[in-house]
């Protein structure tokens, strides 16, 4: 199994950054792919970005240019630098883990940009 911890979430004001970390542990494989993923009320979850464990990143259209992902393999965990919030990124934010076995969620941790 793999467990995943997200920290970092909280409220901020429209135009400020937050920094979201998920730590992974278990039965992780070298080759994977670790991402974000938001949930806000009443609308499907979404891809907020993705990163392989070579590098290679994915970020959803409305995301681009304000939140950057990036991994630390040694320790297993990815980050999402998110600048110039904006309500409509309130949401939960979920981080996710996938191998060869398998798809992974954490909890999830709850950003709230107010304007």
């Amino acid at each position: 199994q793999v467990q995943l911890v997200e920290s970092g979430g909280g409220l901020v004001q429209a135009g400020g950054s937050l920094r979201l970390s998920c730590a992974a542990s278990g039965r992780i494989f070298s080759i994977n792919t670790m991402g974000w993923y938001r949930q806000a009320p009443g609308k499907q979850r979404e891809l907020v970005a993705a990163i392989t464990s070579g590098g290679t990143t994915n970020y959803a259209d409305s995301m681009k240019g304000r939140f950057t992902i990036s991994r630390d393999n040694a320790k297993n965990t990815v980050y999402l630098q998110m600048n110039s919030l904006k309500p409509e990124d309130t949401a939960v934010y979920y981080c996710n883990l996938e191998h060869v076995r398998g798809s992974y969620w954490g909890q999830g941790t709850q950003v709230t940009v107010s304007s």
